[in-house]
């Protein structure tokens, strides 16, 4: 694994730490009716934090650990609060996903970048359009 690979997968782990705990705080206040989406949405982000966790492994990367806590860029506290979290979390991994695309020197890695970068923008459109964004989405996601 490049150093560039290394770097790029390692800022990507950061954003999946951080969203694996924001979908903690948006499962407590998001509308009921979301449950499910908030569950489906919880586990992508952790299967995608572990198989990057994997991936720095198999490379010889050294694996940080996740903060002990993070702090939300605004009080949620009710729905809507949370959704627009949900859209913070899917932007920041977006962006972090896009830049392993673009900085990794290793076609597997740039394949999962932009898997991962596609997961994150569907996700990041449908909480859009479940706030009622127009539109729902943006032609380059991930882009800052």
């Amino acid at each position: 694994m490049t150093t560039a690979d290394q770097q790029a997968l390692t800022d990507a782990l950061s954003a999946e730490y951080a969203a694996v705990y924001a979908y903690g705080v948006i499962a407590a206040y998001a509308n009921t009716d979301r449950a499910k989406v908030v569950a489906e949405y919880t586990a992508a982000h952790r299967a995608r934090r572990d198989a990057t966790i994997d991936a720095l492994k198999a490379g010889g990367a050294p694996v940080p650990d996740s903060a002990a806590a993070y702090t939300a860029p605004f009080p949620v506290d009710d729905p809507i609060p949370a959704a627009k979290l949900a859209v913070t979390v899917e932007s920041d991994c977006a962006v972090a996903w896009r830049s392993v695309v673009e900085q990794s020197d290793l076609p597997a890695t740039r394949r999962t970048g932009i898997e991962a970068l596609t997961d994150s923008a569907v996700r990041l459109a449908n909480w859009q359009a479940i706030l009622g964004t127009n539109p729902a989405t943006i032609a380059f996601p991930g882009k800052p």
